[in-house]
């Protein structure tokens, strides 16, 4: 594979255009040599270790259907920093402990539903706040795992 690999960078465009062909069974879309490198190299590794994962193509789905307007799978993205829904949120604010559920969809504090943590770190503290800071929640960075 490694051999191939290296091969693509000294064939001709012509060339390129002909393993295009024999890689996808179609004819090169353009003559961009870039592009046809590129994509090509990316074919001959998808070829011998597989391509993406059925989560990513889904995600990757996900992602165009939105860009492009199209309702129905936004609920497949989630904040990557999102709780389990049940899980409890605790913050005392000025001796007060405040608890909020986290929802399939959102967020409960107080019986009334939000859609963000940030809304209901406002109505606690008064003014406007990052709810994922206000209450704790953050990326855990690489190593801290």
């Amino acid at each position: 594979m490694l051999a191939r690999l290296a091969a693509i960078k000294t064939m001709s465009v012509a060339d390129l255009k002909a393993e295009w062909q024999r890689l996808f069974g179609a004819d090169a879309p353009n003559n961009s040599r870039p592009f046809l490198e590129l994509r090509l190299a990316y074919r001959i590794q998808e070829l011998a270790y597989g391509g993406p994962s059925r989560e990513t193509v889904r995600l990757l789905d996900a992602l165009a259907d939105e860009l492009q307007g199209k309702p129905g799978r936004k609920a497949m993205l989630r904040e990557s920093r999102m709780p389990v829904a049940g899980t409890r949120l605790v913050r005392e604010w000025n001796g007060v402990e405040h608890t909020v559920t986290v929802l399939r969809d959102g967020f409960e504090w107080e019986g009334r539903k939000y859609k963000s943590l940030s809304a209901i770190a406002r109505a606690i503290a008064g003014t406007r706040w990052n709810g994922w800071r206000f209450f704790g929640l953050r990326e855990i960075k690489r190593g801290e795992r």
